[in-house]
């Protein structure tokens, strides 16, 4: 068993080294296992102006894969894995674009629905001030209505 670490980055700053290969020995020095090791391989440290090995191959296409157009590949790319690798790559990366397309439609989605809370929330508060207003008119009227029906009261008792 074993992993391969891909880093974008730079483990070890004071080494020019790309690819190291860690194993898990025991005090005296035994490998746990032949086949117990991790690869880690920095991209950073990678510059390769050809391809010779497999892993240069690979290396490449995880450092540049990105800008490749699947129509027009360099020719260390014309091998049944790399092309492979390349539809994968597309495909995930449709599969991101599309999440994304997802994700700013479900955003929109939310704002819509904000404003429109905002909307029905603004014109419930007109509606309210509007009821308010014509029950406070009622009211006025119903008072003025009595004030003219205590007055009429009023004459008729001095009458």
């Amino acid at each position: 068993m074993g992993a391969i670490w891909i880093l974008d980055q730079s483990l070890r700053r004071d080494d020019d080294v790309y690819a190291c290969r860690y194993r898990m020995p025991d005090d005296r020095g035994y490998d746990l296992i032949d086949h117990r090791s991790i690869w880690v391989l920095e991209l950073k440290k990678f510059a390769a102006a050809q391809v010779e090995t497999e892993r240069e191959r690979w290396l490449k296409f995880f450092k540049e894969a990105e800008r490749f157009d699947e129509a027009t590949l360099p020719d260390w790319m014309h091998t049944a894995e790399m092309r492979q690798a390349m539809s994968t790559l597309n495909a995930f990366s449709e599969k991101e674009r599309e999440y994304h397309a997802y994700q700013a439609r479900q955003e929109f989605l939310r704002q819509q629905r904000g404003i429109q809370r905002e909307l029905d929330e603004a014109r419930a508060a007109k509606e309210a001030e509007r009821q308010a207003k014509e029950a406070e008119r009622r009211a006025k009227e119903a008072a003025l209505a009595e004030i003219e029906r205590l007055k009429a009261l009023l004459k008729q008792k001095d009458a």
